[in-house]
């Protein structure tokens, strides 16, 4: 699926997605990633039992945290721990869970209206 809004000279979107990973800003990335406006890194969350406090922390410990993390649980919809969902909000987090495919659609809508977003996408195929 190709996707290419508008955004903000520097930002990135998310061109694409497959079962063994994604297209964002040009370059391609195998499996899951984690993906900020202007910066996509490898993620090692490659099923949906390793989206934990531990498993984030490459986000949670970035200098400028999202306001809304946008969580692509790969092919089927998941909702994680109310207790990590807690923990994310009381630093200023809202996580939205959704399929891979959904999140990556997500995540461009919000990169257009300029939103502080990150996403952790487990690869599809995953």
């Amino acid at each position: 699926m190709e996707v290419t809004p508008l955004v903000a000279e520097g930002r990135q979107v998310i061109q694409s997605y497959r079962a063994d990973g994604f297209t964002i800003g040009g370059e391609r990335y195998a499996g899951s990633v984690l993906v900020w406006p202007t910066l996509t890194q490898a993620w090692a969350g490659s099923s949906f039992d390793e989206v934990t406090e531990a498993g984030l922390a490459p986000l949670l410990e970035a200098a400028n945290l999202p306001e809304v993390l946008v969580l692509g649980t790969g092919a089927t919809f998941r909702m994680i721990d109310p207790r990590l969902r807690q923990r994310l909000r009381q630093r200023g987090i809202v996580v939205e869970c959704m399929t891979t495919a959904a999140a990556c659609r997500t995540f461009n809508v919000l990169l257009v209206e300029d939103r502080k977003v990150a996403a952790a996408l487990i690869a599809v195929g995953d």
